[in-house]
């Protein structure tokens, strides 16, 4: 069977979202390249995410999409709560590269599970989805370009309030 000539496609969008040479400008991985673990827990005021959160919150959808995409049952995410994990207890430099290594991984994990689909199902929907998988993808890029936007902007801030 010829693969879906979408495919290549779609993981190029991924790629380009997270961090391969982007059109846009800074991707993901590259907004947080060179963030360090102070850097990364800066919030503009209370109650407001951080870098750390964001790239926990990031991990957390690659791996949420991936499980639907997969039909994959619930499990759980490494991290909790799920969607939004606390940042952890000891935010020092080995957690800050364990939670970017979390980030890369469930990344890889998403494009592997990407390129072994077929047109049939990148057109449906999984079990639990209103969108059809496509959509689920095209989603998840999307939703890296909007948090690297938001990262871009926190060291931006960041700079400014020194």
């Amino acid at each position: 069977m010829k693969p879906d000539p979408r495919i290549g496609l779609l993981l190029a969008v991924l790629d380009q979202a997270y961090g391969s040479r982007s059109w846009h400008g800074t991707t993901l991985r590259g907004a947080v390249q060179a963030v360090d673990p102070a850097e990364a827990l800066w919030r503009p005021a209370p109650n407001r995410h951080c870098i750390w959160d964001l790239v926990l919150h990031c991990a957390y959808w690659k791996y949420a999409v991936r499980r639907r995409l997969a039909g994959a049952g619930r499990r759980s995410f490494p991290r909790s709560p799920s969607n939004w994990p606390r940042v952890p207890d000891r935010p020092d430099e080995r957690a800050w590269r364990d939670d970017l290594e979390l980030l890369d991984a469930e990344h890889a994990s998403l494009r592997r599970t990407v390129a072994a689909m077929s047109g049939r199902q990148l057109d449906s929907r999984s079990p639990r989805g209103a969108w059809r998988n496509i959509e689920q993808i095209h989603g998840v890029a999307a939703h890296d370009v909007y948090h690297t936007g938001q990262i871009q902007l926190l060291k931006r801030l960041m700079k400014q309030s020194r």
